[in-house]
């Protein structure tokens, strides 16, 4: 089907007038005639009558014009909506996160970006990375906050905030922050860590290993407030993302216990399906998170 033959005869249609029709579009006289004749051989109708004073439609070009008109005009709508979606005047975004990069470091930039594009409506579904990375994969979200170390081939991985995991405690352990202590001396007090179902787990776990320590922590909890919360009610020593307990630290809340076998920084990294176009909106996101790196 050519569509530049319907967008012809819709216009002789509205005109009534051959030369009309041919000026509103920027093409010659004959060139709509063409496209007349051409549409009606294909339809196999004649679609209009010719007079001195114009053309009128047939009844078979009544019919046509009726849908054919309706047609384009939605065509019309269909490409202003494209280009609305490319200016980000609306549109949705799907982004997947743990609670805790929610709440201390994706928020403000969900802010900023709801401000300046309020028409994107946002959803953020909070996991851990592992239940993150799945939900991605299979195209539920549009683009994650995940914990690096990661490994997936293909995800592509942004770095965009350095973390540093640390262990802390309450005012009962306070003595223990006093000195450095080697790691096997704070095993043989209650270790509190995240459930093992995360990836912040599984690289803690490979810390302890690498530095041959094997021990069952006395509580798992399922985020990082939450073992922030218990140790600042001195139930044992946690160890939590230091970049979001600042204030704690800082206010003699919490404690922070230095260790000669420090933890390696990672990284939280924005990823994406590799090889995959991200939304406009998601690419203006990215973009802010990148913008502002913390590494």
């Amino acid at each position: 089907m050519n569509l530049e033959l319907y967008r012809v005869f819709c216009c002789v249609a509205s005109t009534g007038n051959i030369l009309k029709a041919a000026e509103q579009l920027y093409i010659t006289q004959p060139a709509v005639s063409r496209a007349i004749r051409q549409l009606e051989s294909e339809i196999g109708f004649q679609l209009f009558l010719r007079s001195s004073r114009g053309v009128r439609l047939t009844k078979h070009g009544e019919i046509l014009y009726k849908y054919a008109d309706q047609a384009l005009s939605l065509i019309k709508t269909g490409e202003k909506k494209i280009r609305e979606y490319e200016n980000l005047e609306y549109g949705e975004i799907v982004v997947g996160v743990s609670d805790t990069l929610c709440k201390y470091y994706l928020t403000p930039f969900l802010n900023s970006f709801n401000n300046k594009y309020p028409n994107i409506r946002i959803q953020v579904r909070c996991h851990n990375t592992p239940e993150t990375v799945k939900l991605l994969k299979e195209g539920h979200i549009d683009l994650a906050i995940v914990t690096s170390p990661l490994i997936e081939e293909k995800l592509t991985l942004l770095p965009v905030l350095q973390i540093q995991d640390c262990f802390v405690a309450g005012e009962k352990y306070k003595s223990l922050s006093e000195r450095k202590r080697h790691i096997r001396e704070i095993t043989s007090y209650p270790i509190m860590l995240l459930t093992r179902s995360s990836n912040s787990r599984l690289f803690i776990d490979q810390y302890f290993r690498s530095n041959s320590v094997v021990f069952e922590p006395a509580l798992e909890l399922g985020n990082y407030d939450l073992l922030a919360h218990f140790a600042r009610n001195n139930f044992g020593i946690a160890c939590v993302m230091k970049n979001f307990i600042k204030d704690d630290l800082a206010q003699g809340r919490l404690f922070e216990i230095e260790l000669f076998e420090k933890i390696p920084p990672r990284s939280a990294c924005v990823a994406t399906i590799s090889n995959a176009d991200p939304s406009p909106a998601a690419r203006e996101l990215i973009q802010m998170l990148s913008s502002a790196n913390s590494l």
